[in-house]
Parts: C-alpha cells; sequence; structure tokens
C-alpha cells in the first residue's frame, strides 16, 4: 500500500502525485474538502470520496484504471432514443443545481451502501456551481424533476460525480444530452471515475491511470468552451 497523506487545512491546497499510488489510488486523506482543494484535485485527477472512520476524514482517490466515456463512442439504447424521440422530458440545465445534488444523495445504492454525499459537499459544489464550474443537467416530466447529473467542467472535459432517476430512461436522457455538448464542444472525454455496469453499456471503458493523466494534461490546457451553461437550448 502506498503512502496516505494529509492535507491539513493550514496549508496551501496541494496533492501528491497519482502516478505513485497504487490501484486503489487512495493518496490522501483531510477534514473538509474547499473550493480550492476540489479544482486542484480534478486538475490533477483526482476526486474526493468517502467520509469514514471515528473522526471521519474525506477521502481522495485516483483509482488505476479510470473509468472514462468518449463522447464518440456512446452507445444509445432503442429505450432511450425513443424516450427522446418521444420527448418524454424536459432537458433543463444549471436550473435546480441543489435539487439535483440532493436527488442523487437520496438515491439508493447497490447493497443499501450510504451516500458519500454530505451536507458539506453539497455546500462546497454549490460554491463551484456558483463560480460557474460545476453542473447540473435535470430531466423533467409534468414539471417534476425526475432525473439528472452533476459534475464539474474542468479544462475541456467534464467530471461526472453522481446521477439519478424517478423514471426509466430519465438520467440517461441527461447523459444523452452531456454526450451532445461534448461533442458540439469538442470536450476530451466525460469522466466516469470507476466501472460500473451501466455506464459500460453506454460506451464507457476503462483505460490505465498513467493514460488517463496524458489526456487530462492536455484538457487542462486548453479553457472550458461553454459559457454559460444556463443559456444552452
Amino acid at each position: 500500500m502506498s503512502k496516505i497523506y494529509f492535507l491539513d487545512d493550514r496549508d496551501p491546497p496541494w496533492f501528491p502525485n497519482p502516478s505513485l499510488c497504487d490501484q486503489e489510488g487512495l493518496v490522501a486523506v483531510s477534514e473538509t474538502l474547499g473550493t480550492e482543494r476540489l479544482i486542484l484535485a480534478y486538475q490533477s485527477g483526482i476526486f474526493p470520496w468517502l467520509k469514514m472512520g471515528e473522526y471521519p476524514l474525506w477521502h481522495w482517490f485516483s483509482p488505476d484504471p479510470r473509468f472514462l466515456l468518449f463522447p464518440k463512442e456512446f452507445k444509445i439504447s432503442r429505450t432511450l432514443k425513443k424516450a427522446i424521440k418521444d420527448e418524454i422530458f424536459q432537458i433543463k440545465i444549471d436550473h435546480n443545481f441543489r435539487e439535483v445534488m440532493k436527488a442523487c444523495a437520496n438515491s439508493r445504492r447497490p447493497k443499501d451502501e450510504g451516500t458519500w454525499i454530505e451536507e458539506d459537499m453539497v455546500v462546497d459544489y454549490e460554491k463551484l456551481h456558483c463560480l460557474g464550474i460545476s453542473h447540473s443537467i435535470e430531466a423533467y416530466h409534468e414539471e417534476k424533476l425526475v432525473g439528472g447529473l452533476y459534475g464539474l467542467c474542468i479544462g475541456q472535459s467534464f467530471f461526472g460525480e453522481s446521477m439519478f432517476y424517478k423514471m426509466p430512461e430519465a438520467s440517461k436522457a441527461c447523459l444523452a444530452k452531456l454526450v451532445q455538448l461534448a461533442l458540439e464542444h469538442k470536450f476530451h472525454f466525460i469522466d466516469c471515475q470507476v466501472p460500473t455496469p451501466h455506464l459500460e453499456k453506454m460506451g464507457a471503458t476503462a483505460i490505465p491511470r498513467e493514460s488517463f493523466l496524458e489526456k487530462l494534461k492536455v484538457s487542462n490546457s486548453e479553457s472550458p468552451k461553454i459559457s454559460p451553461w444556463n443559456k444552452i437550448i
């Protein structure tokens, strides 16, 4: 197991080199998140996950391999294609970011796992939302929020955090909209963090961490081309 660092809030934001971590990818722990630390984390190929222990700490990960969705490789099912064609959902962007995060936090997880989306996480990601960095894509049916996803746009890529649905195909319709934006604005990738069966069916693939970090470096060298997100139709 590689060395795990404690990030002291009294120090300027920093992270160890994720290339030196083991496959699990736990690089550091901290008592808080913080917007500056979060931005640096995603720029470094690291994301926060889990708050646990007798004295709960945030755990920061950069797993190997990394699960990415390249926009051109997105696979759309017949049921999703029909839902989009029939305009079952009204898709909105950045209309209710906090509600999407809260819905993701309350969404059921496999094997009754608890959520990692704590209230302090909602607060800090909402601050990033106000800065135009974190975004939500939302699906509405009969004016009710029935699905959505949220994540961050850093450089020329999108870093997905979580998604939820209350109607079949709702979250997938949001992902389809994200892929559409990614293709139109030439995103390098959509980060899905770790493998899941349903994202694999939709075209996401695992690549070695070193390859991901190289792609991330290129993406970070470019500025986001969408601004502001809430004006997108």
